[in-house]
């Protein structure tokens, strides 16, 4: 038998208990930052999602995330925040979002989720650096779709809801069937707290943004500066691109939520993140009026005038990637923490009691 064994076995019964207690208990977390990718390694070489929170927040602690694509965990113990990189696409994210909740190291029944990533952006929205809280997520993933070359007439696009055999299929069909859940409304009184808690910050703008939106002449909210926004956000697998795809988005948008949804961001994960953790909050295990999600542009979703969709493709492989990547890195950063520091910081506040925006002036 072990000296340290033979030791603990000879404690005393209230001492022994006392260690079993601090062993088993769940590592306390306040808020999970969710991630979706890091390209190399955790610090030190080429930025990801996670990278700048590993550095910055820091998220100093490193811990085994099993049954997840990263494999490992960070962890802040003094603010006590959670980070983790789900991998890219809605599957990956949905796997590591099941897998760490039902994680016997955590009970995150109190926890806030704080999606923080980047995003291609609609130029009839908003500019390429901006970061946008969304207030909700749509499914842009499931669909009937007719090839372009076979699309009636009469149609706007070759999309119909999976329910459906027009797109304009009326009534709109339930959004959540056998085939799946097409539209996810976050709280809108923490979405508004957070919107409005960042909405002044000052975001990066650099020489090359101004040279990315000064190409969309005639997209007024594209040749902005970077800015915090509220917008909705299309989740799908496919990376899409082109003005009629950006057409169809914007359509399906306001399908799906009756019109009161603006299509603001594209990206892959949003739906995995909202399927899992609402079927976790079903089994008690969450709490869905404590998740947000920020999306920041790191791209625009279409090319800009006297340009085709191909065009832009091929420009973004050849200049070496996403043309706002950095600066959109660092702006899911920089406005992404100042919420996980609010929550985090004033715990007593924010563990029982969801934030929500004030009422607006009369």
């Amino acid at each position: 038998m072990g000296a340290g064994i033979a030791a603990g076995l000879m404690a005393p019964a209230p001492a022994r208990a006392a260690a079993t207690a601090a062993a088993t208990a769940p590592i306390p977390v306040r808020v999970v930052v969710v991630t979706t990718f890091e390209i190399g390694k955790d610090t030190g070489d080429m930025p990801g999602e996670f990278q700048t929170w590993v550095e910055k927040l820091p998220l100093k602690q490193e811990l085994p995330a099993p049954g997840t694509w990263h494999g490992v965990m960070r962890y802040n113990p003094d603010l006590q925040v959670l980070g983790i990189a789900s991998g890219e696409g809605p599957e990956h994210m949905a796997s590591a979002i099941t897998a760490l909740v039902l994680d016997p190291r955590f009970d995150l029944r109190q926890a806030y989720f704080v999606l923080a990533g980047i995003a291609g952006i609609d130029p009839k929205f908003g500019s390429v650096g901006s970061a946008v809280w969304a207030p909700r997520v749509i499914n842009g993933g499931l669909a009937h779709a007719i090839d372009a070359r076979e699309i009636p007439a009469d149609w706007p696009d070759g999309y119909t809801p999976v329910q459906g055999s027009r797109p304009d299929e009326r009534p709109v069909p339930p959004l959540h069937s056998l085939s799946g859940d097409m539209a996810y409304t976050l709280n809108p009184g923490l979405v508004g707290w957070a919107y409005a808690l960042t909405r002044s910050l000052p975001l990066e703008d650099t020489t090359a943004l101004k040279a990315i939106r000064a190409r969309y002449k005639g997209f007024v909210p594209a040749q902005a500066p970077p800015s915090v926004l509220l917008g909705d956000t299309l989740s799908g697998e496919t990376f899409w691109v082109g003005a009629r795809m950006n057409d169809w988005a914007e359509r399906w948008v306001r399908y799906w939520t009756e019109g009161k949804g603006v299509f603001a961001t594209t990206a892959e994960e949003d739906v995995g993140f909202m399927q899992a953790l609402s079927l976790q909050a079903q089994a008690g295990r969450v709490d869905l009026n404590r998740v947000l999600l920020l999306r920041t542009a790191s791209n625009f979703d279409m090319p800009p005038p006297g340009q085709t969709a191909a065009d832009l493709l091929k420009s973004e492989a050849s200049e070496g990637g996403y043309s706002g990547y950095l600066p959109s890195v660092v702006a899911a950063y920089q406005v992404g923490s100042v919420v996980v520091r609010e929550l985090s910081r004033n715990w007593d506040r924010y563990a029982t009691h969801v934030p929500e925006a004030a009422p607006a002036a009369p």
